[in-house]
């Protein structure tokens, strides 16, 4: 009766794995073909490249490329459950710097917050420490890319890139901020 259960809930962890990996990897690289293609209602390169220009990353063609390859790689490395380790990182990589766009704008997701980035980053990076469970392509190749001294290196590279890409759009956002200067009324309290 032990061993039945043990391997029941194996099986099940196996499932839920399996079910968190088609999901995330799935919206991830759903988000990630409207940045590289335009599919499903997106800008594409050029439409996502202005955008982020427009919230700081600089080049603008340049961040839509490695944002919309991360998310789009990403996930679909994940949904499939192959070299998780890397491709759990890159898509917590790429949703650190969505989070940081809407950060100003509080936690919540209705507000524009980093509700929803967050959410995906975390799965990603969860997915990436837990493995891909048995229903993976990563166990059908005897986890050849999915060793564990993969983990800490992925999430060692993914974290300096991001660390690097995310501090330069702060500084440059700071830096476009000097020297504007808040109103001292706000003007619908003038008239």
């Amino acid at each position: 009766m032990r061993r039945y259960h043990r391997r029941d809930l194996s099986h099940r962890r196996d499932l839920g794995l399996l079910l968190l990996r088609l999901g995330t990897g799935g919206v991830l690289a759903a988000h990630g073909t409207q940045k590289l293609f335009g599919w499903f209602g997106g800008g594409g390169i050029e439409g996502t490249g202005q955008f982020m220009e427009s919230v700081g990353y600089v080049p603008g063609k340049a961040s839509a490329t490695a944002a919309g390859l991360a998310e789009t790689g990403g996930g679909t490395l994940l949904a499939l459950g192959l070299a998780t380790p890397a491709a759990g990182a890159a898509a917590a990589g790429a949703m650190a710097g969505a989070a940081s766009v809407h950060t100003p704008n509080g936690f919540f997701n209705q507000g524009g917050g980093y509700e929803y980035a967050a959410t995906l980053g975390l799965t990603a990076a969860g997915l990436a420490v837990t493995g891909p469970g048995r229903l993976s392509l990563d166990h059908l190749l005897g986890h050849a890319v999915n060793r564990g001294w993969m983990i800490p290196a992925a999430f060692a590279a993914t974290a300096a890139g991001t660390v690097l890409v995310v501090g330069a759009r702060t500084r440059r956002l700071r830096k476009a901020r000097e020297g504007e200067q808040d109103p001292l009324f706000d003007e619908e309290y003038l008239e």
